[in-house]
């Protein structure tokens, strides 16, 4: 796979593109974290426990909502991804908002530790959805709600103008077989059934359409957003390294063309399909 064409790989890339894109990533999910924060219905002093924060929303929202007695502890696997968060939650001087390194399949945390828990684009990443959502229903007091977002079907302007794109040129699966998929919970109801198998309760699924809108303007807004997906949708890696070096210029082209169609003045808006559920520990 040739870097002079293609995206580069390994967790340093992935992690300078984040940093790289870490304003427009929040701005593009602003709509989906400020839906699942009012979802959620935090209350002051409540502790929060916000699963596979990454850099760290909605945690950081959640910490200016619960106030200064209540506190996000903002858990994922990645240790430099969560410095991202600390450092932003630092920009914002919120003191409330704590951040652990672990694995949501173990939590580190004392039954009945937390008054809510939130989710957002990570549910679908547990490879042992059962045992991770009862971690989290024990870390739970009882009666407290856990919040998830999730993404929809496949089928919508984001992807089909991204990874469908590259789909088609170098065929195959577009998700290795029993590995991570985005689209886990997309079929209405899966993720409440997921949810009802881990002892939740009084649990709830609806499907919104929500604004997904990549801010800018300049003439390579088009291929930055090529090159934000390809660098932070893993699920697809496999896919990616399996493009050839030559057609990569013809893909870039491609996606580019598509993803403009979405353009309205200085945005590019994709709008999103996102699952949200709730249920009661």
């Amino acid at each position: 796979m040739s870097t002079s064409n293609a995206v580069p790989w390994g967790s340093a890339f992935r992690l300078k593109m984040a940093d790289k894109w870490k304003a427009k990533s929040a701005a593009i999910g602003n709509a989906v974290t400020e839906t699942l924060v009012e979802y959620s219905r935090p209350l002051l002093e409540m502790r929060v426990l916000d699963l596979a924060s990454g850099t760290g929303e909605p945690g950081i929202s959640l910490a200016q909502r619960v106030g200064p007695r209540g506190s996000v502890t903002a858990v994922d696997q990645s240790a430099e991804l969560l410095e991202i968060a600390a450092e932003r939650a630092r920009d914002r001087n919120l003191l409330n908002f704590i951040t652990q390194q672990a694995d949501a399949h173990h939590l580190p945390f004392a039954d009945g530790s937390f008054d809510l828990a939130t989710c957002r684009f990570g549910v679908m990443f547990f490879s042992d959805a059962n045992r991770a959502l009862g971690e989290l229903r024990r870390v739970l007091k009882p009666g407290s709600r856990a919040c998830f977002a999730a993404w929809g079907p496949m089928e919508q302007p984001y992807w089909q103008t991204t990874m469908k794109i590259v789909h088609r040129y170098v065929g195959g699966p577009m998700l290795q077989p029993g590995a991570s998929d985005l689209f886990r919970y997309a079929v209405a109801g899966s993720l409440s059934k997921a949810l009802s198998t881990a002892g939740f309760h009084e649990i709830e699924e609806s499907s919104r359409n929500l604004p997904w809108s990549w801010p800018g303007g300049a003439d390579g807004d088009a291929e930055d957003v090529f090159d934000y997906v390809c660098a932070v949708a893993a699920p697809f890696r496999p896919m990616l390294e399996r493009v050839r070096a030559e057609d990569w210029p013809a893909i870039r082209a491609e996606a580019k063309a598509a993803i403009e169609h979405y353009r309205v003045g200085d945005e590019i808006r994709f709008g999103a399909d996102v699952v949200l559920a709730s249920g009661k520990a």
